[in-house]
């Protein structure tokens, strides 16, 4: 009686009794790890899309970006062709000034003597041949006598009342003025007829 009592207390393997009834396999799991379920294809098909999307707006982006460098580098090289020349052509206008002074000093009707006469000549070739080469280089002299004054073309020295001229007319240039392609490169320096001046075709009669 004594042996099954003892057998009893040992436990059915033989080893101490388990007072606290703990699961001997509960030591050995441990904390259960939840793992994410797996992105459907169609999950997967949808950030392809939306990374491809979001390359192809940057490469787009990258393009257009070149296309508007490459235009501005094309104006900026047109324009330095165009004008490059207008630090040179400016300094060449008080050549024609000076040419166009002396056949104004002395006036064709009053030349008399043949070698002035011919030495007139000389310079008036030599106006028109310069301006014909600035012409050809894109330079425009501006002689508007009789125009409506401009001030994007000319500046106004003067302002007197005209018979004959309508308000706001040149009626004396000074000083002609000179565009190079679509660039003022020197205003015409004019006298205008002042407001208030009543054109002769206005008047009346009596």
């Amino acid at each position: 009686m004594i042996e099954e009592k003892e057998e009893a207390a040992a436990g059915p393997a033989g080893g101490p009794a388990n007072d606290l009834g703990d699961d001997p396999g509960e030591s050995e799991r441990g904390d259960v790890v939840e793992e994410t379920a797996p992105a459907s294809p169609e999950e997967r098909l949808a950030a392809v899309e939306a990374e491809l999307a979001d390359t192809k707006d940057r490469l787009l982006r990258a393009l257009a970006e070149t296309e508007n460098v490459r235009r501005r580098f094309q104006r900026e090289r047109e324009d330095t062709q165009k004008y490059a020349i207008s630090g040179f052509a400016k300094d060449l206008l008080t050549v024609v000034d000076n040419l166009r002074r002396a056949l104004d000093a002395v006036p064709e009707a009053e030349v008399t003597d043949q070698r002035t006469r011919s030495l007139l000549d000389g310079v008036a070739v030599t106006e028109r041949e310069l301006l014909s080469a600035l012409e050809r280089h894109g330079l425009r002299r501006i002689d508007p006598e009789g125009e409506r004054f401009d001030h994007n073309f000319h500046q106004a020295i003067f302002e007197v009342e005209r018979p004959g001229a309508a308000p706001g007319t040149v009626i004396e240039v000074l000083q002609p003025g000179y565009v190079l392609h679509d660039r003022l490169l020197r205003p015409a320096m004019v006298g205008v007829a002042k407001a208030g001046t009543t054109p002769v075709g206005d008047r009346g009669d009596g």
